[in-house]
């Protein structure tokens, strides 16, 4: 069967989830109907949305879901209300929480950001479907409270059955591999040319993390001390870069501390690192932080010693800042439009605009998307007309016109599973019940629901206008906007005079970023193998300032080179000549490691790709 399936272009595991998926959705929108709620439809809405593959997803992904909708909710009531005093206070009131939800939503992770964001497009939901009545509100917050509730219990009741626990094993079995290649590398003279293919794969664990920290206050431990091994293990990668060949006893440390992780005792691979670093400071700056990782990763649940890295992460401010903006000016716009000119149809477009100005912004490429997102609600505003006007007609009653559109409910799975349609397979599901409202006797008229359908396909269309022409977003201006966010730090980094006092904040932050940019840059070998020696250059540029810092504090004959050093570098990249040559100056009154660290960072400092200028 499942041979079958593939031949013709079927994913197999995916359309069991999408199949078990749709009978839920059939379930929830029945108990809705039966509970008497007055949109049952939303009930399948919110098992669509609130299905995922794992136990401890479904969980989160279901509280977060729950918590959106009721602060959702309760704003959109209260803009209702307000639209009673002015009807433009629902526009701008709107476009002000819409905004507000995706900027924040744009700055945190995982299922959090779930959450924030569906709180801004549900309160649009709430106060656009039903403002001609807005007697009427309390009655639709509570129904849009209860269908969600009613479909996020059916999905966590099907998913106890059929939704497996998260698979721990495997990460933890990657982190060694991955940990034990690093310190193999930094034992072994020369290793220079394995940093690209470690970096890539401290890129794609770090990615793939958020999910294995849902479910529980444990799981969030564990993928922290997972961050924290991660973070720390970055210094191995600089390290070896400038550091002089080890010691031999030093070197079959490190070796065994590999050996070990491979056997899954990393505490005892931690103790290898501290008998490695012992006696030696040089070493102890990249080894201790590594060694208290490993023992906080057997132990989450401990502090953090003094010498662990702390876990800082990226976050996109300049992009959450243009997502709120597009969003805010998106929806005042053809807010007002629909206000000026009465467009029976206007509402459901503006929820869409919402919906597509909110929900994709964080997504890497959301132009693209929208083409996914447009062929799905094609897809889902021809089911539901077919529904309403070729199913529909032929029930006797309420209860046949729920059972009649259970079919349609069942095609999902089959664009949910097909390679071809999986991208616009959500946007069916989610369109064909946003459209289909079953009551009994039929009312309307096919043109009202042909200018509902048009409306709803507009949403995507301006959508993807916006994100052409309003702050561009694209893979290619993300990966810029990060390494311009990394280059503004080493310039706040040497103009700090307490970057000492916390160095530790500074290198976890860069780090995590670095990350972010290879991972960014994964689909494209050109784009990765520019993306790895940027990151790694800013990485060395990043210790180079830290180390000037150092020399500077400690009154050495070097220490006002040091100084003229910060001084330029506080100017990066706006005078990257001048900060070369003050680097090429320090490190010719150094020796040693010191000496080819800066070096490599006045070489590095002057490259295109690191200034962000045109070769």
């Amino acid at each position: 069967m499942t041979a079958t399936l593939e031949r013709y272009g079927f994913d197999a595991a995916r359309t069991a989830f999408a199949g078990r998926t749709a009978v839920a959705a059939c379930i929830a929108f029945v108990i809705g109907w039966a509970l008497g709620l007055e949109h049952p439809q939303w009930s399948a809405m919110a098992v669509w949305a609130a299905s995922q593959p794992t136990r401890g997803q479904l969980l989160e992904k279901g509280f977060f879901r729950v918590a959106g909708t009721i602060s959702g909710t309760l704003a959109g009531i209260a803009l209702v209300l307000a639209m009673e005093i002015h009807p433009a206070l629902l526009v701008l009131g709107l476009a002000l929480w819409v905004g507000l939800c995706t900027a924040i939503g744009n700055l945190q992770r995982g299922f959090v950001a779930y959450g924030t964001v569906l709180a801004g497009y549900t309160a649009a939901m709430v106060s656009l479907l039903d403002a001609a009545h807005p007697d009427q509100v309390l009655h639709l917050g509570a129904d849009r409270f209860a269908t969600v509730l009613t479909g996020v219990v059916t999905a966590m009741v099907v998913g106890a059955f059929f939704a497996p626990p998260a698979a721990r094993g495997a990460l933890r079995a990657r982190l060694a591999a991955l940990v034990a290649d690093l310190l193999e590398a930094a034992a072994t003279p020369a290793s220079d040319e394995r940093a690209p293919a470690l970096l890539a794969e401290m890129s794609a664990i770090e990615d793939g993390l958020d999910p294995h920290g849902a479910g529980s206050f444990r799981s969030r431990r564990d993928v922290r001390a997972v961050r924290a091994v991660l973070i720390a293990a970055m210094a191995l990668l600089l390290w070896r870069r400038t550091a002089e060949t080890l010691p031999a006893a030093v070197a079959a440390e490190l070796m065994r501390a590999a050996q070990l992780l491979r056997a899954d005792a990393p505490e005892a691979a931690a103790e290898a690192l501290t008998r490695a670093c012992a006696g030696r400071p040089d070493l102890a700056e990249t080894l201790a932080p590594l060694a208290a990782a490993l023992h906080g990763w057997l132990r989450p649940e401990t502090p953090p010693t003094e010498t662990a890295l702390p876990v800082v992460l990226h976050r996109d401010w300049i992009g959450a800042r243009e997502a709120g903006l597009r969003a805010f000016g998106g929806l005042l716009l053809f807010g007002a439009i629909w206000q000026l000119t009465g467009w029976s149809a206007g509402a459901y477009m503006l929820l869409g605009l919402s919906v597509m100005l909110s929900l994709f912004s964080s997504f890497e490429n959301p132009t693209a998307q929208m083409r996914n997102v447009f062929y799905g609600q094609i897809l889902g505003v021809i089911g539901a007309l077919a529904c309403r006007w070729l199913a529909w007609p032929l029930a006797g009653s309420e209860l046949q016109m729920i059972l009649s559109t259970l079919p349609f409910i069942l095609i999902g799975p089959l664009f949910v599973g097909h390679r071809r349609t999986v991208g616009a397979s959500f946007d069916y599901n989610m369109v064909l019940m946003l459209m289909l409202q079953p009551h009994w006797p039929l009312s309307g008229s096919l043109n009202a629901s042909l200018a509902a359908g048009l409306a709803v396909l507009a949403g995507p269309v301006v959508a993807m206008i916006a994100y052409r022409f309003v702050y561009p977003t694209s893979l290619r201006r993300r990966q810029e906007t990060l390494i311009a966010m990394m280059r503004r730090d080493l310039g706040d980094l040497a103009a700090d005079p307490q970057a000492l006092s916390h160095r530790q904040v500074w290198r976890a932050r860069l780090y995590h970023r670095v990350l972010r940019l290879v991972r960014l840059s994964g689909r494209s070998a050109r784009a990765s193998g520019e993306a790895m020696e940027i990151g790694l250059a800013l990485l060395g540029l990043g210790q180079a300032t830290m180390r000037a810092h150092e020399i500077e504090a400690a009154g050495v004959p070097a220490a006002r080179a040091a100084r003229a050093v910060l001084a330029r570098l506080a100017r990066f990249p706006a005078d990257p000549g001048h900060s070369s040559a003050a680097l090429a100056r320090l490190g010719a009154r150094l020796s040693g490691a010191d000496a080819t660290l800066f070096a490599e960072a006045a070489a590095q400092i002057t490259a295109p790709a690191v200034t962000g200028r045109a070769a």
